[in-house]
């Protein structure tokens, strides 16, 4: 059996709800969420890795338990706030498991500090213009005009059945996801503040997009050990978003699953088993 335990940082007067499992001194494992979810996303994987890493997930600021932000949240300042994060928990190196918003946050971290990185594990976690669906274009034309007009169409995006809808949509059975994940999420997403600190970081996701010739600069020049694993029928991060990785890393590992964006919802062993092998020794 597998202990978890629910713990709350306190990073710089912030706090940061984080789960940790595995044993002091192995190798550390870095997860990190994306959108609309929280670390609640990697209840399966923990206990598949637990004895092979020590694992921290900790909940991005505005998402799960952590604090809520300010208006004018951004990319930027969640990528900071993780950054001291890892610091005050002692993950002074560590691979790191990126997922959707928690790819730019942790490219990020690997640009600022390489020699902290020991490996990165992307699911669905994106860095290139090709693994960019239609699905953003929404978003992408509020980038481009943010007028209360586009800001109010992204609403949309945070219905609770647009949760249930990035939970399932892809997989070939729906009833194998279950719902309480986007249940979870939807329940976290309703806070008060919640919609508009959202809304700011659509804007603001175009920042991302901006870097990602920094982060291909950085996977060139460093060449991480890389595995990306992925839900080939994802509606928002496309498979050549995957396959690219390799470009700037030839020795990249690609694995595709057939499942969707929370790929973990239906592939969890798999994705365990994928890891597992690419850490063997």
């Amino acid at each position: 059996m597998t202990t978890l335990s629910y713990r709350t940082a306190d990073v710089d007067g912030f706090n940061i709800f984080y789960r940790e499992a595995g044993t002091k001194g192995a190798p550390k494992l870095l997860l990190l969420h994306g959108f609309p979810t929280s670390s609640h996303m990697f209840r399966d994987l923990i206990p598949l890795l637990a004895d092979r890493f020590h694992i921290v997930a900790p909940d991005l600021p505005g998402f799960g338990r952590s604090d809520l932000p300010g208006r004018g949240h951004s990319f930027e300042r969640i990528a900071e706030a993780i950054d001291r994060f890892t610091e005050v928990v002692g993950f002074d190196r560590y691979a790191v498991y990126v997922f959707d918003y928690g790819a730019p946050t942790g490219f990020r971290l690997a640009v600022k500090h390489p020699e902290r990185i020991t490996a990165i594990i992307s699911q669905n976690g994106n860095a290139y213009e090709e693994g960019l669906s239609e699905g953003w274009n929404p978003i992408r034309a509020y980038w481009q005009d943010a007028s209360p007009a586009n800001r109010e169409a992204l609403r949309a995006f945070l219905k609770p059945e647009a949760s249930a809808w990035q939970y399932t949509h892809g997989v070939s059975d729906p009833s194998a996801v279950s719902p309480d994940g986007y249940s979870l999420d939807n329940f976290y997403m309703a806070r008060p503040g919640v919609e508009e600190v959202q809304l700011d970081l659509f804007g603001d996701y175009r920042s991302n997009v901006a870097l990602y010739p920094a982060f291909q600069r950085y996977f060139r020049e460093h060449k991480p050990r890389f595995l990306a694993v992925w839900g080939r029928n994802d509606p928002f991060f496309l498979p050549p978003g995957a396959e690219a990785f390799k470009r700037d890393i030839p020795d990249a590992v690609v694995r595709f699953f057939d499942t969707g964006h929370f790929a973990l919802e239906t592939h969890a062993a798999e994705i365990a088993t994928a890891i597992r092998d690419f850490f063997a020794p």
